[in-house]
C-alpha cells in the first residue's frame, strides 16, 4: 500500500517582536517598530513537502535566497526583495542550502515535478521563494486571501511583487462541513489532502489536514497560531485580521490537535517543530 509522506522543512528564519506569535491580537506590539532588536526573536519559517500517490505537493514557500545572497543575515538585500516597512515587522535570514529549492533537490524533485505549489496566506514569509518555483503545474491560493491582497489595506500588508507575473490561480472554499467555517477544499478529490478555511490571522488563510487510509492524520496551520502554546494557552497571534474568526479556527486547532488521531499538528513557525519526516 502506497503511504503519504509529508516531510517538514525549515527554509530559514524570522526575527519578530514577541508579541507576533504571541501578542493576542496586540497588534502595535506585534508589528515590533518599537521593539528592540535584543529583544526580538527567531522563530523557524517552514514549508510543508507532500508526496501523496497521486500527486506531489508544496505548501508555502519559505524565504528566497535573495533574502540571503550570501547565505547569511544581509539588511539591504532583505530591503530590496520586499520592502523597508514589512522589513522593520521581519527580519530574515535563510542559511546555505536551506531554501525550499534546495531541499526539495536533496529528495530529489524539481520545481517541473511538483503538481501544486499551495499558498496558506500572502504574507511574505509564505511566498517570498514563489518565483523560483513557477514551473509547478498549479500554484493556488485561495479566493478570499486574494481578494483581501489587493484591496486598498492589503497593499501595507503583503508584497505583491513577489507573485505579480506567476501563473498563480484562485480557488473557493465549498460548504463541506469540515473546520470551524464548515469550509473547506478538497484538493485531490479523495478527501487526503483538504484545505480548510481557518481566517482570522488574514481574511482567506488556510489550515492543511492530510489523512492517511487508516484514518490518521497530520495538521499544518499555518499562522492560525504559531506553535501547540498557541492552542493550548488559546493565545492568538498579534496580527489578527479578525479577532473573534482567530480564536474560532484556533479553538478548531485544538479540538483537531487533542484527537487521538492526529500524529502531530505544526505551526509555520513552531520552535518545537524540527524538520522531520511523518508517513500516513
Amino acid at each position: 500500500m502506497n503511504k503519504i509522506k509529508i516531510y517538514w522543512l525549515h527554509c530559514g528564519r524570522v526575527r519578530v517582536s514577541e508579541k507576533l506569535p504571541y501578542g493576542d491580537g496586540n497588534f502595535l506590539g506585534a508589528t515590533g517598530l518599537f521593539t528592540r532588536r535584543a529583544d526580538r526573536i527567531w522563530l523557524p519559517v517552514s514549508a510543508l513537502y507532500i508526496e501523496h500517490p497521486q500527486a506531489k505537493v508544496l505548501i508555502d514557500t519559505g524565504w528566497h535566497r535573495d533574502m540571503s545572497p550570501n547565505n547569511s543575515y544581509d539588511r539591504n538585500a532583505q530591503i530590496a526583495h520586499m520592502s523597508l516597512m514589512l522589513y522593520m515587522v521581519n527580519q530574515g535570514v535563510v542559511g546555505e542550502g536551506e531554501t525550499v529549492v534546495e531541499q526539495l533537490a536533496t529528495l530529489g524533485v524539481k520545481p517541473s515535478d511538483l503538481d501544486y505549489v499551495l499558498l496558506s496566506h500572502l504574507d511574505v514569509d509564505h511566498v517570498s521563494a514563489l518565483k523560483s518555483l513557477t514551473a509547478a503545474r498549479n500554484i493556488l491560493v485561495s479566493e478570499p486571501e486574494m481578494n483581501a491582497a489587493t484591496r486598498f489595506c492589503g497593499k501595507f500588508r503583503y508584497c505583491s511583487k513577489m507573485w505579480h507575473g506567476t501563473p498563480i490561480r484562485t480557488f473557493r472554499f465549498g460548504r463541506t462541513g469540515l473546520g470551524p467555517m464548515e469550509k473547506s477544499y478538497d484538493l485531490l478529490g479523495d478527501g487526503s489532502v483538504q484545505l480548510i478555511w481557518t481566517p482570522g490571522h488574514s481574511e482567506g488563510m488556510f489550515s492543511t489536514k492530510v489523512t492517511g487510509r487508516n484514518g490518521k492524520y497530520f495538521i499544518y496551520f499555518a499562522d492560525a497560531g504559531y506553535g501547540s502554546r498557541s492552542w493550548q494557552q488559546l493565545v492568538l497571534p498579534g496580527i489578527c485580521d479578525d479577532k473573534e474568526l482567530a480564536r474560532t479556527s484556533l479553538e478548531w486547532v485544538r479540538e483537531e490537535s487533542l484527537d487521538d488521531r492526529c500524529v502531530a499538528s505544526f505551526a509555520c513557525h513552531d520552535p518545537a517543530a524540527d524538520p522531520c519526516r511523518i508517513e500516513l
